[in-house]
């Protein structure tokens, strides 16, 4: 039975703190969370110094934790995405010691076989009962599932629970109270209407529209679209149209899919209301609509990181994933893939479940135009590795599909369905005949951190932001 504290200060006067410790925080109510900047600011006003964070990921709302880096309060970092000031303070040299970038199936893996080591782990929860037991779908911030937090539950040394609402008895907890030290009773958690990922509506752009129907095209002569398929995709605009017409192609067919799995967009929930698909496998909510279905749906399933994604655990959802359709920043000759940072080292986010679904997935497709900004997106070599490009099959643009020559099987399929193929040179050099090939300088100033694979090894190194010329 966990210890219940009315203020967050009652609680940390009765914790063991001491400068040098790491502690882990969930990241699903995303741009909208309060709980790290309240925790940290408290953490310091108690004169802690050189911290280990292990926070899920970092938005823009965390910009406080950036002069927090540049004062020494913290000095250690990992991770699994970052947006915002913070990324920026980093591409700066402000942090003293290390910052690791790890995938979400891969953070999942390291807290498991205790690479990933934390002292206190604090918990946003959006509902909490007199047991201790937490869910994420009820209360005024409400998030829906809590799945990256369940690796924090089950190995950090000390569990905080934070809410702002408490309830009498859950029914379906997400949490077990029995695996909770301490529960603090704040104000307010943050803002749900943070959690919005993405566009929430998909692409009216030409250019999207037309990747997204390729893409589409690219599954059906794949013959990845028949009853039970499984499949994934993201909350971006392009990714939102592709499976919209994904449920059209379905309707034609008169198929189901068997489970749609990551992240769960309204979209996906309505095509679970609708029938389109059995089941839903939800490791985070990508918005409101999202988590009243979780809440209300009882083949719309919360799961942890662990079961999304962790590739030590042989049961894992994605390893039975049929198509995952993905983004990116970059891509290179060799099909490798970077949605770590942009061309000038500054991080702009990260792998996130990018390199554990690539991997995992029958199918792996990159949807993204050819240009951004008049930016080339096909480059003779990423700045930063997130995705290996041997675990991705299709590039998919407005100006043509390339296939990784690996997959010889399904370049035959598609030039039978007569996609419009074309090589990744020959992509790369229509980029540069649209805005000229982009500028070139050293790129490699200030080691600042480093990129781990989802196993653990290290697949890339980090270098501070570099002027643009």
């Amino acid at each position: 039975m966990p210890v219940f504290y009315k203020t967050l200060d009652a609680c940390l006067d009765a914790l063991p703190l001491q400068s040098g410790m790491a502690c882990s925080f969930h990241h699903h109510l995303r741009n909208g969370d309060g709980v790290l900047n309240q925790v940290c600011a408290a953490l310091e006003a108690r004169g802690m110094r050189d911290l280990h964070l292990y926070p899920s990921s970092i938005f823009p709302v965390h910009a406080p934790l950036a002069d927090m880096i540049r004062r020494g309060t913290v000095s250690h970092l990992t991770t699994s995405y970052i947006n915002g000031p913070v990324a920026e303070a980093l591409g700066e040299g402000a942090l003293k010691g290390t910052l690791r970038m790890q995938t979400h199936g891969g953070r999942a893996r390291a807290f498991k076989e205790g690479d990933n080591q934390v002292d206190i782990a604090f918990i946003a929860a959006p509902a909490v009962d007199r047991d201790g037991h937490a869910s994420g779908t009820l209360g005024p911030t409400a998030c829906g599932s809590l799945g990256y937090a369940l690796s924090d539950v089950a190995h950090a040394r000390i569990k905080v629970l934070v809410t702002d609402h408490l309830v009498d008895t859950l029914d379906t907890p997400q949490i077990d109270g029995a695996a909770i030290d301490a529960v603090v009773v704040c104000e307010s958690l943050g803002d749900p209407r943070g959690i919005l990922s993405g566009t929430t509506a998909p692409t009216r752009d030409p250019i999207g529209v037309k990747i997204a129907r390729q893409a589409i095209e690219v599954m059906d002569a794949a013959g990845m679209i028949y009853e039970g398929f499984s499949y994934q995709s993201g909350a971006g605009g392009i990714s939102l149209r592709a499976t919209q017409l994904l449920e059209q192609s379905m309707v034609t067919r008169g198929v189901q899919a068997s489970f749609f799995s990551g992240g769960i967009t309204g979209m996906h929930a309505r095509m679970l209301a609708a029938g389109r698909v059995q089941k839903l496998y939800d490791v985070q909510c990508f918005d409101l609509e999202a988590v009243k279905s979780l809440a209300s749906h009882p083949d719309h399933h919360a799961i942890s990181a662990d079961a999304y994604a962790n590739p030590a655990n042989p049961e894992r959802i994605i390893k039975n994933l049929g198509t995952v359709i993905l983004g990116a920043t970059e891509v290179d000759l060799a099909f490798n893939v970077n949605v770590t940072t942009d061309s000038y080292n500054t991080i702009i986010g990260g792998s996130g479940g990018h390199a554990d679904t690539a991997e995992d997935a029958a199918l792996t497709l990159i949807v993204t135009p050819l240009l951004k900004a008049r930016i080339p997106i096909v480059r003779e070599q990423v700045t930063t590795m997130t995705t290996a490009g041997a675990h991705i099959d299709v590039i998919v643009t407005e100006r043509g599909i390339a296939v990784n020559p690996r997959r010889k099987d399904l370049m035959s399929k598609l030039q039978a369905a007569g996609c419009d193929l074309v090589d990744l040179p020959s992509l790369l050099a229509r980029a540069h005949a649209l805005s000229g090939p982009p500028k070139t300088w050293e790129s490699k100033g200030r080691k600042i951190g480093i990129v781990e694979g989802r196993r653990g090894e290290i697949i890339d190194t980090l270098f501070g932001k570099v002027a643009i010329p």
